[in-house]
């Protein structure tokens, strides 16, 4: 007769992705005529439980590569960007995101600059994201136990006459 047992491991509990797109600007040093180029780096982030709700919070650095003075000198502009993304994730089976979750965030695309546009000297940029989540948490299993024993296997050892037969019938040239 089988009977059963719970067992309490860790599982993913929920998991999702968001894509975001953010609108950022940069007002350079020079007055730019010309965007030529735009690139994020150094992207970073963590996800945090604040009273039931994930909340990723991350940073990056965007770099702008302009042309000035009437196209005919170029620099480029960084800045420091950070960000809160509130994720409304779904929990299987009633699954409660408390104090002793884990949440995991990867980042699925990296920061992209998908537009950028300049106008009165100010560089307009959007940056799209997209962001993928899981939690994990304690979850609990049900397993079926059979009652039955698992018999052992018997180890017979070879007495000296036998292992002698054994070793006669090694082919010494074996190895040459």
């Amino acid at each position: 007769m089988a009977s059963f047992k719970e067992i309490v491991t860790k599982a993913v509990i929920g998991k999702a992705k968001k894509t975001s797109v953010s609108k950022f600007s940069i007002t350079p040093e020079e007055n730019p005529d010309t965007v030529l180029g735009c690139w994020v780096i150094n992207h970073t982030f963590e996800g945090r439980n604040n009273n039931g709700v994930v909340y990723v919070f991350g940073g990056f650095d965007v770099n702008v590569w302009y042309s000035y003075n009437n196209d005919t000198k170029t620099s480029v502009a960084t800045k420091h960007f950070n960000y809160e993304d509130k994720m409304n994730i779904r929990l299987k089976d009633g699954a409660v995101l408390n104090d002793a979750s884990e949440i995991i965030v990867r980042s699925l695309t990296q920061p992209t600059v998908t537009d950028v546009t300049v106008e009165n000297g100010v560089v307009s940029l959007s940056v799209e994201k997209e962001l993928g989540i899981e939690i994990v948490g304690n979850t609990m299993i049900k397993v079926s136990v059979e009652d039955e024993e698992d018999d052992y296997d018997v180890i017979e050892d070879l007495d000296e006459e036998e292992m002698d037969e054994v070793i006669k019938e090694i082919d010494e040239d074996y190895l040459k």
